[in-house]
């Protein structure tokens, strides 16, 4: 069997940046097994797959080892195959998913993706991880599925080098540490060795936790963010009640073949 696949940075404004994912869109569902094998075998950070189901699309995500509930890059980069590559002519696309409806929508060079907000708790500051991170943490909080870490800085943000394996111990899906910007309002690096990602470059399902989080904060609706250490990737948050938009830019790398 042939299939196409294309490969997207998302949350990028030009090639090389954001985050890739790789996009394998399908007219029905392969089995589950085989969805697994080619993510491990893409070994991105997530394939996306999406099938029509009515007026929407029915997508499902795959890290190298996973199946995930949510995830903002792939679906930015499903977003954008279906409306630069196949045609997609509606103002707003649909997506069924396991993290619930999600919409996006394209204005001019940019995508908008309305997704639920991840209202933060409140949770005590753990001393095991400040270990972990080599960093005092000045507050914690609890998402639906990560813990966030507030530090001081973004240098100190930029320096931080984690044990990936005592980090795989924690008991969420990952750990996001996040710093007031500089050149943005925010800034943020997320970890997720649980579902073999050590560092995720941008990931737009945190920024569900990290707008509410920082608007509160900062005493806003609206913040630009950077995300990343090598590679980074930029969006822009605005939160909407118990809605979040994220807003971004996307850029295809390739688009192939392959044969399973």
């Amino acid at each position: 069997m042939q299939l196409s696949i294309y490969q997207v940075d998302a949350f990028a404004n030009a090639i090389f940046q954001g985050n890739p994912a790789a996009i394998v869109p399908l007219e029905t569902w392969l089995p589950d097994e085989t969805l697994q094998n080619i993510a491990t075998e893409n070994n991105l950070s997530e394939t996306a797959y999406f099938v029509p189901e009515g007026e929407n699309y029915h997508l499902r995500w795959f890290t190298p080892s996973t199946e995930v509930r949510l995830c903002g890059h792939a679906t930015l980069a499903s977003a954008h195959v279906l409306f630069a590559h196949l045609g997609y002519a509606k103002a707003q696309l649909n997506f069924n998913t396991l993290g619930g409806l999600l919409s996006v929508r394209k204005e001019a060079d940019q995508y908008v993706m309305d997704f639920p907000a991840d209202e933060p708790q409140p949770f005590h500051v753990l001393k095991s991880l400040e270990h972990i991170l080599g960093i005092q943490i000045l507050e914690m909080v609890k998402g639906t599925d990560d813990y966030l870490a507030l530090i001081d800085s973004e240098a100190s943000l930029a320096a931080l080098q984690p044990n990936f394996r005592l980090l795989s111990d924690l008991k969420t899906r990952g750990l996001i540490v996040t710093a007031p910007g500089t050149s943005t309002d925010i800034a943020s690096r997320c970890f997720f060795p649980n579902f073999g990602i050590d560092e995720d470059p941008v990931t737009g399902s945190a920024h569900t936790l990290l707008a509410p989080y920082w608007c509160k904060k900062l005493g806003k609706n609206s913040i630009s963010a950077i995300q990343g250490s090598t590679r980074k990737g930029q969006l822009h948050c605005t939160l909407k009640g118990d809605r979040v938009e994220l807003m971004g830019k996307a850029q295809t790398y390739l688009q192939g073949t392959i044969w399973v």
